[in-house]
């Protein structure tokens, strides 16, 4: 036994050793410096995932605005200089934004691939998401939604309301559950019911546990998704397979065409799914899990730090509370709780830079997207003072939280400040400098060229809207008025917003009106 156990253990070590001397990736002349990390396969990727921000402002200090590194089996180009950006973005002959999305798509939702070229589809995925996420699609979606969040704080909930008393719940619980119930119904409508239904209530508390059970697929599925992004198969993962499996089984299409008011977005998909896919019946479904997924997981952790952040800043509460009144009563809204629901549409919404900023503000705080571009072959990427050579299948990579926190473009980084994006006139500011430059490219929770987020204007109007009616209809304070700022979770840096460590109590109650 003893003996065995020394093989093994020698052998191991021997490849360690081979690959640590032949195998490791070595710089060629016009290169970006290289770290490659000690770990066979993973490289740099335990490092990187510890702290992601961290770690590349040490590699930065160390190599430059440009350094390559060893991640995952993947050799990944951090460009740095925010006034290089805009290479990236210029270099579409040469890198592809679609094939690292479409694979990870295929890998975590368990659907074929999505690239035309693999011969599964032919849809146009991104202009679809375009076409129903802007434009007019957005007013419809806006509408639903604004009705959906009044149902659902005001009607589902009716249980927690009564009494006018304080009701305790956590603050992350809260945004997570009105979020997605109120985003659920509005993309993928509610079950067929009559008005005249007797049991209409007893049908509408059904459908809600229904919900309320995709939630908690949702979540569980959520949990190990940046693992299945990093290519760990999800049969490793007995529970969150199941729940991506029921969500699948829930979003088939046969049981979709059984709902009411489903939006432009899932209506098309499922047209399309029809006509331009070879997939079955659960893959489309398990496209349309990719629809869910994406409209929840970022909008979710920004509304709950927009909140906390203003129930931590009774200046930018006040502030907030005050343009929203104003709005309202331009549009000549009242406030009630005798059934009639407000109704701001999107050119009030888009009235409203104090929101606008906080939002902002909120997000860069709490943002660690990671823009990506795959080499499509060997090229030269040319920057503003120097030219790199890159490698086929290389991922160049922009890392923004660097610029998030960087000093010397927002003063005091950590710190939230309500109108860091205000001007001196009270509108949108949009002059931010480095080094004395002005910058293109400042705010980038979205990402940013070809590939930004096509819901991006959506999810910051579905979070103006849960914000005005959380101020018109409810009075909320955190338990402890003290409590600390809870740390990012940082298992989840590349994938977007990021979820507190910890939820943070907080107590809400209906106003007298």
């Amino acid at each position: 036994m003893l003996l065995a156990s020394w093989i093994w253990g020698t052998a191991v070590m021997l490849c360690c050793v081979s690959w640590f001397l032949l195998g490791r990736r070595r710089r060629r002349q016009g290169e970006p410096p290289l770290e490659n990390g000690f770990l066979p396969y993973l490289g740099c990727a335990l490092k990187f995932g510890a702290n992601p921000l961290e770690f590349l402002k040490e590699k930065q200090k160390k190599h430059g605005h440009i350094f390559t590194c060893h991640v995952a089996g993947k050799y990944i180009h951090f460009l740095t200089d925010p006034f290089s950006y805009h290479a990236l973005m210029r270099q579409g002959k040469h890198l592809d934004w679609k094939k690292f999305h479409f694979a990870t798509s295929a890998k975590a939702f368990g659907h074929g691939s999505i690239d035309p070229a693999e011969g599964n589809t032919t849809e146009n995925f991104h202009q679809t998401f375009i076409r129903t996420l802007q434009g007019n699609a957005l007013d419809a979606l806006i509408e639903a939604m604004m009705e959906n969040l009044q149902y659902v704080m005001l009607q589902s909930r009716t249980p927690k309301l009564q009494s006018n008393t304080w009701v305790t719940e956590g603050l992350y619980t809260f945004c997570c559950q009105v979020m997605f119930e109120s985003g659920f119904l509005t993309l993928f409508g509610k079950e067929f019911h009559s008005n005249n239904d007797k049991n209409l209530s007893s049908k509408q508390e059904t459908e809600r546990a229904h919900i309320l059970n995709a939630l908690e697929n949702f979540k569980e599925f959520d949990k190990i998704f940046p693992a299945l992004v990093a290519g760990v198969p999800i049969h490793l993962f007995k529970s969150a397979h199941s729940a991506r499996e029921r969500l699948g089984e829930a979003l088939l299409h046969k049981n979709l065409l059984k709902r009411d008011n489903l939006s432009e977005l899932v209506t098309l998909r499922m047209f399309l799914n029809d006509t331009l896919s070879t997939f079955d019946d659960m893959e489309k479904a398990k496209t349309h899990v990719a629809v869910l997924w994406a409209s929840q997981a970022n909008t979710i952790p920004a509304t709950f730090w927009t909140l906390f952040y203003l129930l931590k800043s009774p200046e930018a509460m006040r502030a907030a509370t005050k343009e929203v009144q104003s709005v309202l009563e331009n549009a000549q809204e009242s406030i009630s709780l005798d059934g009639k629901h407000i109704s701001l549409n999107r050119k009030q919404l888009d009235n409203m830079p104090i929101l606008d900023s906080i939002i902002k503000e909120a997000m860069r705080l709490s943002s660690a997207s990671m823009t990506f571009r795959v080499a499509k072959e060997d090229f030269t990427l040319h920057l503003e003072n120097d030219f790199y050579n890159i490698r086929k299948d290389d991922v160049v990579a922009l890392y923004p939280q660097l610029l998030h926190f960087d000093p010397e473009i927002y003063a005091d980084p950590l710190t939230f400040k309500y109108d860091r994006f205000l001007n001196e006139k009270g509108e949108e500011k949009t002059d931010f400098y480095r080094n004395g430059r002005k910058l293109k490219y400042y705010y980038m929770p979205f990402g940013t060229g070809i590939a930004k987020c096509p819901g991006r204007l959506f999810a910051v109007h579905e979070i103006k809207q849960f914000l005005a009616l959380i101020f018109s209809y409810f009075e909320i304070e955190l338990v402890d008025s003290n409590v600390k700022c809870p740390s990012l979770d940082q298992s989840r840096a590349g994938l977007g917003i990021l979820q507190p460590s910890n939820d943070i109590d907080f107590r809400y109650r209906l106003k007298c009106l």
